[in-house]
């Protein structure tokens, strides 16, 4: 019961926040949780935690953009440019 509470609380926080805020701290959230399941420790969470939010915000920046879409490209460098017809 606790869980839920806690995921419907941080659900709700995020409501009133950018795309960039949102995609950054769902990121942040999902990171942690699987860098902790794999490593097994904190340090693995943080990392995750790093490397999700820096991606999420980087999702999330793209939806505040009308016209602009998220792409890698063969090397899996990721980018942000015009959307292709």
């Amino acid at each position: 019961m606790k869980k839920v509470l806690a995921i419907s609380f941080m659900t709700m926080s995020l409501a009133a926040c950018t795309a960039t805020e949102r995609g950054a701290g769902v990121g942040a959230a999902t990171g942690a949780v699987v860098g902790g399941a794999v490593s097994g420790d904190v340090r693995g969470a943080a990392v995750g935690a790093a490397v999700g939010g820096a991606g999420g915000a980087l999702i999330g920046s793209v939806q505040d953009q009308p016209g602009r879409c998220y792409y890698r490209d063969r090397y899996g460098n990721r980018y942000v440019d015009e959307c292709r017809r």
